[in-house]
């Protein structure tokens, strides 16, 4: 569950050919980081427009790898994925999506804008956590109610192109003021 996105960005090139090897490594990496966190936060506000979950929500699973500059070695490659450290899970439970126990059932609203729908003899346990319903006419066994989570919410292409976009138009902003940041603090004796 990754993003990439591969471009030049010819305005930062020439920009970036003015800056000395090191100096100049330790900018972008720190412009791709800062650029990363504004793509992190327009996914977190897309996400939510379309999708009923909370923010704290959206902003646990999503991870984020720092792009790096440490002793002459510079990778620059940052890396946002819809995982966090709920790596591996492709679906949650129900809850998220504000669950509500009913006379029937459970009723939860996934998508924003559309009605909100009742899961028939499901109910709310471990301790307000989980939203079960029984398999058979039993009492055991019960199973959670899975929906989308995260990474689902991410491939939508509302959402990624809503993150390209902000990549795209703030990226070349966010360079320019590092290099100038970084160029005044070196004539300044800083480094």
């Amino acid at each position: 569950m990754q993003m990439s996105i591969n471009t030049t960005f010819p305005q930062v090139m020439g920009q970036l050919s003015g800056l000395k090897g090191q100096l100049a490594d330790k900018v972008l990496a720190r412009a791709v980081n800062r650029t990363i966190d504004l793509a992190k936060t327009a996914m977190n506000r897309e996400i939510r427009s379309t999708f009923n979950v909370k923010a704290a929500y959206v902003r646990d699973r999503l991870y984020v790898r720092k792009a790096t500059h440490k002793a002459g070695r510079v990778a620059i490659e940052a890396e946002l994925t819809a995982s966090g450290r709920y790596r591996g899970r492709r679906s949650a439970n129900v809850i998220a999506f504000g669950a509500r126990q009913v006379g029937k059932g459970v009723s939860v609203l996934i998508k924003r804008g559309s009605k909100r729908k009742v899961i028939r003899g499901a109910f709310i346990g471990n301790k307000g956590r989980t939203v079960f319903h029984r398999v058979g006419r039993a009492r055991l066994p019960i199973k959670p109610v899975q929906t989308i989570d995260i990474p689902q919410m991410f491939n939508t292409r509302k959402v990624n192109a809503a993150v390209v976009r902000v990549i795209h138009q703030r990226f070349p902003e966010v360079f320019r003021r590092e290099a100038a940041f970084a160029i005044e603090r070196f004539n300044r004796g800083g480094a």
